[in-house]
């Protein structure tokens, strides 16, 4: 790629990263030398770029920067779409809504009309369940988690009993056909996987959580590594 693809190919990629990256994993993703990656970031830099940091140390791009409207790929737009399009068929209304309005976002940011190759990428998921009726519940989880505010629960067990407990849900995971949550259970001190279809009643409440979502969320992922070792991953 020309210089100038490079030096926005650079950008995306501290757009990527909270934390500092080093220069050498930067020239490893980009393709390039350090030292070309080093002139690179000063040229960014020179043009008005907010890049702290240095060599040796990392790069971040500081918070609140936005690129100019940029001209997506062939690929980048159909990543984009598809995304959404599976997004849109998932049984979570508000973030089907969601996903429609980002793609007319995106049409409208782009200094290229983008409506027509938005709507003729030729790429669909395919359900094979077909479409999900929808489950508000699934926005009261994802409300809970961004407030990180407790919810209590009513939830009938794979052998029909029911328990009423409050939950601080970490994780929501999509799969086709069903949703599952993972959250911290005050009722047992632990954590515990939940589905959906399960839920008999999901109310919001006033009290926080009794630890930050972020540091849940660390728990979480070590004690399923040590529960499930041969799965090397989360869920």
């Amino acid at each position: 790629m020309d210089k100038t693809q490079r030096l926005f190919a650079v950008m995306d990629a501290l757009r990527r990263h909270r934390r500092p990256v080093t220069a050498a994993a930067l020239a490893a993703e980009q393709g390039v030398s350090v030292r070309t990656l080093y002139r690179d970031v000063q040229t960014l830099i020179g043009l008005g770029a907010p890049i702290d940091g240095e060599a040796g140390i990392g790069y971040v791009l500081r918070a609140g920067f936005f690129l100019p409207p940029l001209m997506f790929s062939a690929e980048e737009l159909e990543a984009l779409v598809l995304g959404a399009r599976w997004v849109e068929a998932q049984p979570d209304a508000g973030l089907a809504d969601a996903a429609r309005n980002a793609l007319g976002k995106i049409a409208n940011a782009s200094p290229e009309d983008l409506r027509d190759r938005i709507g003729d990428t030729g790429l669909w998921p395919v359900l094979m369940r077909g479409a999900a009726e929808p489950r508000p519940v699934l926005g009261l989880l994802r409300a809970a988690m961004r407030e990180e505010r407790a919810l209590a629960l009513v939830y009938t067990d794979d052998a029909g009993q029911s328990s009423e407990r409050e939950v601080w849900p970490v994780q929501l995971a999509y799969f086709e056909g069903k949703q599952i949550f993972a959250a911290w259970c005050c009722l047992r001190a632990d954590f515990r996987h939940f589905r959906t279809d399960r839920v008999v009643s999901l109310l919001p409440t006033d009290r926080r959580y009794g630890r930050r979502r972020a540091e849940l969320d660390r728990a979480w992922r070590k004690a399923w590594a040590e529960r499930n070792p041969g799965w090397g991953r989360e869920p």
